[in-house]
């Protein structure tokens, strides 16, 4: 693999060092490592290399806009062996009257003392800024992709979107001093069990008393939707939430335009009232890490071939956003939501769904997955550490 070979360099030292990520052949460089840390591993599904190239792109990352940050790779007789990136959000500390820095897309060989390189050189920068403490691993876009570190569920591959990374990741974190923050929760469905006549009588019978009803999302005219989902965000949007706040217009419109190109409209639905103002979002992707799975990181020149065939063979979905107004609650909006997504995921032949990832704090969506029959199957952990 060229420059991501780990041969043996005797001119080289063993000592790790850390250097910023700055040109392109960085962010090259950057971007592969995965390819060579995981290449053994059967459980990794392997991202898209142009949407990692998106990801790391300052006109495309809606979190880049938010604040500084900074990307590290640490190297080892002259290799790469790790990688790290960190940054303010500017936006969060504002609202949330906080100094805190974040952490995000973390990567390494099993070594305490690369971990140990990149926590050092990360924290450190955050220092340099006057920043109080860090939180992470974060997502990399300020979205929900890659957000947390996986602590249960290891046996498995990860759903579209979802982190992967090796157990002793967990230790690396807990041995240089991070501590839980809280955890967050994915629930697995097996959709051949139906749901029962009385469910569906039962959502009929709220949408008539409370007056609402749901449709898909209109993606002929998603401006204007775009304008009610970013009011019900704020209406709906929970302030014990730590590390979030609600989007603005322009985040919203970045990570829509991220969502689209692998979306399905019949899983994105949104519960409208009686003067079709927008009371409920729901959203699910197919998983299309069963597609990326064999395509390598690669759609050209003949990936994108295969990702034509293999996607009408998906047969599983995320549910990632599901948001209620709060006026709404407790009145079958949820319940509606899902009936909606369930109803098109069964049309399109799929087994089984996702619901990720939840707050463990977020008490009744927790215990509404469990009634729903999911089992909680995968925890991602949110670590801080004070400065």
């Amino acid at each position: 693999m060229g420059i991501l070979s780990l041969s043996k360099n005797p001119a080289a030292t063993p000592q790790v060092l850390s250097t910023p990520v700055v040109t392109k052949r960085d962010w090259r460089v950057f971007i592969n490592l995965p390819w060579l840390l995981y290449k053994n591993d059967p459980y990794w599904v392997p991202p898209l290399r142009s949407e990692m190239w998106d990801t790391v792109n300052p006109q495309k990352n809606p979190l880049m806009k938010l604040g500084p940050y900074q990307y590290f790779i640490a190297w080892q007789n002259g290799q790469p062996v790790g990688r790290i990136g960190t940054g303010v959000d500017e936006k969060l500390n504002r609202e949330k009257n906080k100094k805190e820095g974040y952490i995000t897309l973390f990567e390494s060989i099993d070594d305490y003392e690369v971990a140990k390189e990149l926590f050092d050189t990360a924290l450190g920068w955050l220092r340099e800024r006057g920043i109080e403490s860090v939180t992470g691993p974060q997502s990399p876009s300020n979205g929900d992709d890659y957000r947390g570190l996986l602590i249960k569920g290891f046996d498995s591959e990860p759903v579209l979107l979802n982190t992967y990374n090796p157990p002793y990741y967990v230790e690396f974190f807990d041995r240089y001093g991070f501590t839980k923050c809280f955890d967050r929760f994915a629930f697995y469905y097996d959709l051949s069990k139906p749901v029962t006549e009385r469910f569906e009588e039962s959502v009929a019978l709220l949408k008539t008393r409370y007056q609402f009803s749901t449709r898909n999302l209109d993606l002929k005219n998603l401006d204007q939707e775009l304008v009610g989902i970013e009011k019900l965000l704020v209406r709906s949007w929970p302030e014990d939430w730590p590390d979030m706040v609600p989007p603005g217009m322009e985040e919203l419109k970045d990570e829509v335009g991220k969502l689209l190109p692998v979306a399905d409209r019949d899983l994105l639905v949104v519960a409208v009232d009686a003067q079709e103002e927008i009371v409920g979002l729901a959203v699910a992707l197919p998983d299309y890490n069963q597609v990326f799975k064999r395509l390598n990181g690669r759609l050209f020149p003949i990936g994108f071939l295969k990702f034509l065939w293999y996607k009408r063979k998906i047969d599983g979905g995320r549910s990632l956003i599901l948001m209620v107004d709060p006026a709404y609650h407790k009145k079958g909006v949820s319940a509606a939501m899902y009936l909606h997504m369930f109803q098109s995921a069964l049309q399109k032949g799929y087994k089984y769904g996702e619901g990720s990832t939840v707050h463990e704090f977020n008490t009744k969506m927790v215990n509404d997955a469990i009634r729903a029959g999911g089992d909680l199957y995968k925890i991602y952990r949110i670590y801080q550490k004070a400065l």
